[in-house]
This record gives structure tokens, C-alpha cells and sequence, in this order.
């Protein structure tokens, strides 16, 4: 086999894996524009190393792109990034590989907004033992190889990281109904539009919470916590002006779609998504909505819906 020909069977044992790092690396960073940076670093790596040597291709890009991920989360700028009060993870629309594996509960729930959310307060190592281990099914043999630590400080970092994780498992309730889902969305758009503040209160839970990230003109994130402060301002929020229509750019579209497997509604302009609001729903009323327009935090949404074939709009023109 000439070089030529390794180079390209070596290539493609990589493109195999893509998927699967890019979802890894997504879970551990909770954005998916640094989770391409992190996989595309890691084929350098592979490009740079003496692959004759490596006996589980697999094996041994888990473990680089592991570790390229965790540098950046300890990295100064990620720590002022994240701790500044601006952080939000980047939403991805169902079918998105990088929300890949969806196989188990566990899986699903590693990369709903709220646990990538409550992830931040894990240590980076922590996060990593969690992820490989409920997401991948790794052993703590394997996690302990990736990592450099022994079985048992795996253990350790998995028992601790679940206590936590826990909490957003209880206020989330486990899977909905998607139907059910979709009439409480709908419900919401409908009484937010028309100004109903006392059906809006009654749809939420008595400690819902509500995060916006103000389309990216605030230093940080705007975040409300009685049912009646986040009425009155999804009432205000939803109605339209030609303010907001020129920030936009146009009069959008209201879709229904899902979200890191969470129901929400997409603003529509053309083929750009221009604001998601996701919610969080427990008990049949919503616990948690997040309002995200920064357009950095769209651009892998809007890419994914482009490739969409969406359903009929709620509101053809908001």
C-alpha cells in the first residue's frame, strides 16, 4: 500500500468516527461551533501521528478529543467566558448527528439544554467521567485510560457528578408526551400573543424560570424566576412591533419544532433561524423557558434547518 492510499484509508477510519467525537465533544463543551474546532484538532493529531502505532483508532481519538476539550474548559478564556454570566448552550435541532447517541434516557437527557446548563457547575473532569460513562457506556477501565486517573477516582467523579445531574432530572420530569408537549407550546404562543397574562401564569410552574440572552445586546443573561415576571414578559416579548421586526430584519415565521429534544418555537426569516425559545416541561405546565437570539448562538441551527422540512407554520407572518 503506497503512501497515497494509507493516507486516504487512514482518512476515511477517521470520518467513521467524526460523528461520534463531534457529539462527545459537543456534550463536554455545550457549543458546536468549539466542538468542530475540537474535532477538527483531533484529525490533526491523527494526521501527525505514527498510525501504524495505534492499535484502536477508536480508542485513541476518544482520548484526544477528550483532552482537547477539557483543556479549553480549563482554559482562562473559557472560565471568563462561562463565569461571566453570558454562557448559554448553542440549541441543535432534532436529527442533528452531534445529538447522537438517543438510544437510552440517558443519552437523550445528556444533551438537553438543561443538564449541558447544569453541567457547568461539574469540573471539567467530572463532566468528562459523567458523559463517557452515561452517554458512551464506557467502563471505568476505558474513562480511566482516556483520562489518566485510576478506576476509582473514576467512580469517585461519576458518583458526585450524578448527584447533580440529578437535580435537573427531577425538575425537568422526565420525557414528555409530544403531543402534549406541542398543545402547552401552542397554548403558550397563543396566550402570549394575545396578551393573556392570568392563562400565561396558569401554564407555568410555581417556580418556572425564565433566561433570555436579550439577542446578544447584554453583557449578560436576563433571567426571571416568578410565573408573573416571566408573563408579563413573554407578553411583551411576543407581540410584535416594527421594532423588533427591524431587528429581525423582516417579518418571520413562528414554527413548532423540537430542540435538543425539548419543544420550542423557531422565528423563521427566509431560510434563517433569527430566535428559539425552548421550554422545559414538568407535570404538564412549563418549568423553564430560554429565549436565545444571539446570532452566534443560531448559526448551527439555522444550518440544520436549511436542511429541514418543516411543518406548517403557526403564525405564517409574526
Amino acid at each position: 500500500m503506497n503512501s497515497t492510499t494509507t493516507d486516504r484509508f487512514d482518512t476515511s477510519r477517521f470520518e467513521a468516527s467524526r460523528n461520534r467525537l463531534a457529539s462527545l465533544a459537543y456534550r463536554l463543551l455545550g457549543s458546536a461551533a468549539d466542538a468542530e474546532d475540537a474535532v477538527q484538532d483531533t484529525f490533526l493529531h491523527w494526521q501527525a501521528a505514527d498510525r501504524q502505532r495505534i492499535k484502536v483508532p477508536e480508542a485513541w481519538l476518544t482520548k484526544v478529543v477528550t483532552n482537547l476539550c477539557l483543556d479549553r474548559l480549563r482554559s482562562a478564556q473559557a472560565r471568563r467566558e462561562r463565569t461571566s454570566g453570558a454562557w448559554l448552550p448553542e440549541p441543535l435541532l432534532d436529527g442533528d448527528p452531534m445529538l447522537d447517541p438517543a438510544d437510552t434516557f440517558e443519552q437523550r437527557e445528556s444533551v438537553s439544554l438543561a443538564v449541558l446548563t447544569l453541567m457547568e457547575r461539574l469540573s471539567p473532569i467530572e463532566r468528562a467521567v459523567y458523559l463517557l460513562r452515561e452517554a458512551f457506556s464506557y467502563s471505568h477501565a476505558e474513562i480511566a485510560d482516556i483520562l489518566d486517573i485510576n478506576e476509582s477516582a473514576s467512580q469517585q467523579h461519576l458518583h458526585r457528578a450524578r448527584g447533580r445531574i440529578t437535580v435537573a432530572s427531577r425538575r425537568g420530569g422526565g420525557e414528555v408526551d409530544p403531543a402534549s408537549a406541542r398543545r402547552i407550546v401552542e397554548e403558550f404562543l397563543a396566550a402570549a400573543s394575545s396578551g393573556h397574562t392570568e392563562r400565561l401564569v396558569a401554564l407555568l410552574t410555581d417556580d418556572a424560570t425564565a433566561i433570555s440572552d436579550g439577542a446578544g445586546l447584554t453583557k449578560t443573561l436576563l433571567q426571571y424566576d416568578t410565573p408573573q415576571r416571566i408573563a408579563a414578559v413573554a407578553r411583551a416579548g411576543f407581540k410584535p412591533t416594527p421594532a423588533k421586526r427591524r431587528l429581525a430584519g423582516g417579518t418571520p415565521a413562528v414554527h413548532y419544532a423540537l430542540v435538543n429534544g425539548a419543544p420550542a418555537i423557531l422565528f423563521v426569516l427566509g431560510d434563517q433561524v433569527v430566535g428559539a425559545v425552548t421550554f422545559d416541561i414538568t407535570g404538564g405546565k412549563i418549568a423553564t423557558v430560554r429565549g436565545i437570539a444571539a446570532p452566534a448562538r443560531l448559526t448551527h441551527l439555522t444550518e440544520a434547518w436549511r436542511r429541514h422540512e418543516p411543518d406548517t407554520p403557526l403564525i405564517p407572518q409574526w
